[in-house]
Order: structure tokens, then C-alpha cells, then sequence
């Protein structure tokens, strides 16, 4: 029995985590502006282009469609619908006939007052395609990967419930950020080895690199002079009522929280890889161990580092595109600060990774081997 509760505890604690997690709340549901309103899911009957304002590519003025509401308060109702256009092609919709919408109704008793188009709704597509991944991720991994995605979505509640209302709060966003990641790495690895010497092993060695990457991101977010508004849409932050927000330590936050993952991996290969060592071989000594988890550590930090820089760059190949559109001198591009931000958050990534790999072997080596038992 106690074999068995040794075996499930990590599930368990994971399961009672997410639980928790799903329950709290953030402290910003319902807020005022959103008050008198309901989103609902709305057909798309007909459209009214002619207070659209077209100029090239870019439309301006304003889209009115019949609508159909298939949900809500006012289900198999029909009213008409607004859709705002900015001359933004990032941030613009157009609405054709057969269309699914979600829009928020404002009214007053049964009364609605108006409509207002949010987005095309995408809910039902995101979810069939979450199923896709879960169920392919389960038959293909079994047992591992039911834990993996629990791990997934620990994650993606811990950020959302956790770190996002902590930030908003002023919280120091590098202290949060380094308590969260501790927190999941612990969690995730425990699901994957259980309660053992590995999952320390691994764990140490991640916070080794994570530590490593978040110093050198603090210095030298000052030493390049970043201020945190390049991260995209955080100027809206300040506009929104948050202006006591440091953006510079959300920035500097960001830059070990994305490699953290990147880091976890590569400690959890170089676990691994020693463990199986030392399991062929009980009598190997901690040094030989330690050598071992090194070289892993040499082939895989090869790839790593790559993934990275293709990670943070992806995002960015229209911004290439223009770059060398224009002709800009590679002097001025490198200079660019959200240029030199990226460079950052890849060169202090990458610098993570290479400190994780030397950590994780020396820590396994002494952890794993019999003699040190």
C-alpha cells in the first residue's frame, strides 16, 4: 500500500494542484466595464458594407450586420450588430453572411440596447484542436503523457491565476517569476521520475541555469538600456490604469521564464542519460558519472541553443522582411533596442543552457552514484 501511494503521490498532488488552481480566483472577474453586458454565440445573417470606407488594403468606418443569437438571454433572437473598423489590419475584422460571431449585448431588463461584434468565435475549433492534442499525446505516451499534460495545464493555470494577478498587483515580477518557475519545475519533474534523487538532481540543476540566465538578464537589460515597453502591447497596460508598473522587471522576468522550459528539458536529458549510466554500471564513481552527464549535456546543448534562437526570432521574420526591404544597415538593426531585447532574451536563454548542462552532471553525479548513498 505504501509502495502505491508512493508511486501516485505526485499524480495526486498534481491533480489536488490543478483543482485548486481551476477554483481560485484572479480577482479581476467581472469588472465594471463589462457589467450589464452579455457575450454570447451569434450567426451572421447579412452584412452592410456601405459605411465602409476602403482606401487600398486599409478600411476604415463601420460594418453592420444581422444577427442571430444562438445562446444566452436572448437565444433564437435577432438584432443588428456593429463591427468598428480602425484602418488596422492587425486589429480589424470583416463579417460575411454564415458567419459565427461572439458578441456582447448590453441591455436593460429584456431590452437590448446594443451589439457589439468582439471577434469571429474561434471556441469551438480551439477546443477540437486541444482534444486532438490530448488524445494523440495520451496514445501516444500512455501513462507519461496523461501526467505531461496535466503538467501542461499547471502551467497554463499557474501563469494565468498566479503570476498575470500577481504583476497586476506590483508585485515584484522577477521575484514571482522565480518562485513560479521553482514551484512548476518541482511539480513537472515530480510527475515525470516521482518523489527520487532525480527529480532533486534535475530540479537543482534547472534552478542553477534558471538563476544564471535571470542575473545576467537584469544586468544587462541595464547595461543595453531596455525599457520594458518593447514587449508588445505593454504601453496599453499604463493606459489601462496600471501605471505603477515597472515594465522593465516584467521584461527582465520574461527572459528567464521563456527558457526555463528550454532548460528543464535539457536537465531532465542529462538526468536521464546518468541515471541509465550508473544503473549499467553501479561501481562508476561520481567524477565518471559527472563526465558522463557533461558529454550528454555537449550534444544536446548543440540543438538547444538553436531552438531557442528560432523561437524568439520566429515571431519577428516580418520585421526581417522590412529590414532588408528597406536596406537598413546591419549597424542600425543591431542597434534597434527591441532588436537588441531579442538578442537578450536569446544570448541569456542560450547562456542558461550551457550553465544548466555542467550543473545538472555535477549534481547528478554526486546524487545518483551508490557510493554517495
Amino acid at each position: 500500500m505504501k509502495q502505491i501511494l508512493k508511486k501516485h503521490l505526485p499524480s495526486l498532488l498534481g491533480i489536488s494542484l490543478l483543482v485548486i488552481l481551476i477554483v481560485i480566483p484572479t480577482g479581476y472577474e467581472d469588472l465594471v466595464i463589462f457589467q450589464g453586458t452579455e457575450k454570447c454565440v451569434a450567426k451572421v445573417i447579412k452584412t452592410d458594407e456601405s459605411q465602409v470606407i476602403s482606401t487600398g488594403l486599409i478600411k476604415s468606418g463601420e460594418q453592420r450586420c444581422e444577427l442571430l443569437f444562438l445562446n444566452g438571454k436572448f437565444k433564437g433572437q435577432k438584432a443588428e450588430g456593429y463591427n468598428l473598423l480602425n484602418g488596422s489590419l492587425e486589429a480589424d475584422k470583416l463579417f460575411k453572411a454564415g458567419d459565427k460571431a461572439l458578441v456582447a449585448v448590453s441591455y436593460q431588463e429584456n431590452k437590448i440596447l446594443s451589439t457589439n461584434m468582439i471577434d469571429h468565435y474561434r471556441m469551438n475549433k480551439e477546443l477540437i484542436l486541444a482534444v486532438i492534442f490530448a488524445v494523440f499525446l495520451i496514445l501516444f505516451a500512455g501513462k507519461t503523457g496523461a501526467r505531461a499534460l496535466l503538467s501542461f495545464l499547471i502551467t497554463i493555470l499557474t501563469i494565468w491565476k498566479v503570476l498575470v494577478p500577481c504583476c497586476l498587483k506590483g508585485i515584484n515580477p522577477i521575484f514571482v517569476g522565480l518562485a513560479m518557475v521553482l514551484i512548476l519545475t518541482v511539480v513537472i519533474l515530480a510527475l515525470v521520475y516521482g518523489f527520487d534523487r532525480r527529480c532533486l538532481s534535475a530540479a537543482i540543476g534547472s534552478f542553477l541555469g534558471i538563476v544564471t540566465t535571470m542575473i545576467l538578464g537584469v544586468v544587462f537589460t541595464n547595461a543595453f538600456q531596455i525599457h520594458g515597453a518593447i514587449m508588445p502591447n505593454s504601453e496599453s497596460l499604463l493606459y489601462s490604469g496600471y501605471q505603477n508598473l515597472n515594465l522593465t522587471q516584467i521584461f527582465m522576468s520574461s527572459i528567464f521564464i521563456g527558457a526555463s522550459g528550454a532548460v528543464m528539458d535539457l536537465a531532465v536529458d542529462i538526468t536521464s542519460g546518468v541515471y541509465e549510466v550508473v544503473q549499467k554500471k553501479p561501481d562508476l564513481s561520481w567524477k565518471e558519472a559527472s563526465l558522463s552527464g557533461i558529454n550528454i549535456g555537449r550534444a544536446a546543448m548543440g540543438t538547444m541553443t538553436t531552438t531557442l534562437l528560432l523561437a524568439y526570432s520566429g515571431g519577428y521574420l516580418a520585421l526581417l522582411m522590412v529590414f532588408m526591404a528597406q536596406g537598413t544597415p546591419i549597424t542600425n538593426i543591431l542597434n534597434y533596442k527591441y532588436v537588441a531585447a531579442e538578442i537578450l532574451e536569446t544570448i541569456a536563454g542560450s547562456f542558461g543552457l550551457v550553465t544548466v548542462a555542467p550543473f545538472t552532471a555535477l549534481v547528478c553525479g554526486f546524487l545518483l552514484t551508490k557510493r554517495n548513498k
